[in-house]
């Protein structure tokens, strides 16, 4: 399977909480790492703490970038996010890039950069103001 697609369905079982095929994409060793170093070595874990930043999110793609690195594939899939804070507010165009490590057709490494925490410190200060 081409390794954009299998980041693109990884990303979409995750959206839905279809945690058995997401996990379907994982080998062996597999580790996430968000924003402010927090780690999370499965999934059940990532979504518990999903749980107290957001109601839902969701992620429009832009151009995907790939790498082969020896035995591994790297890829790049940037874009913005869009979803619901706790409150309902709605929230959109969030800037985010993943990058993923895939070794024999498998996701091992998922390094995340985004704007969610800075968002939501401004939306805290506009409610301030």
């Amino acid at each position: 399977m081409d390794p954009v697609a299998i980041v693109k369905d990884f990303l979409d079982a995750l959206e839905n909480r279809d945690l058995s095929r997401a996990q379907a994409h994982l080998g062996p060793g597999f580790g996430m790492v968000f924003p402010g170093g927090r780690t999370y070595g499965s999934l059940e874990a990532f979504v518990a703490g999903a749980k107290g930043r957001y109601a839902w999110v969701r992620k429009r793609h832009d151009p995907v970038d790939v790498a082969p690195s020896g035995a591994e594939t790297v890829v790049y899939i940037y874009g913005t996010l869009y979803g619901a804070w706790l409150d309902d507010t709605a929230f959109e165009g969030i800037r985010y890039i993943d990058r993923f490590v895939l070794r024999d057709g498998k996701i091992i490494d998922q390094l995340v950069w985004n704007d969610l925490a800075e968002a939501r410190t401004r939306l805290a200060s506009e409610k301030a103001a």
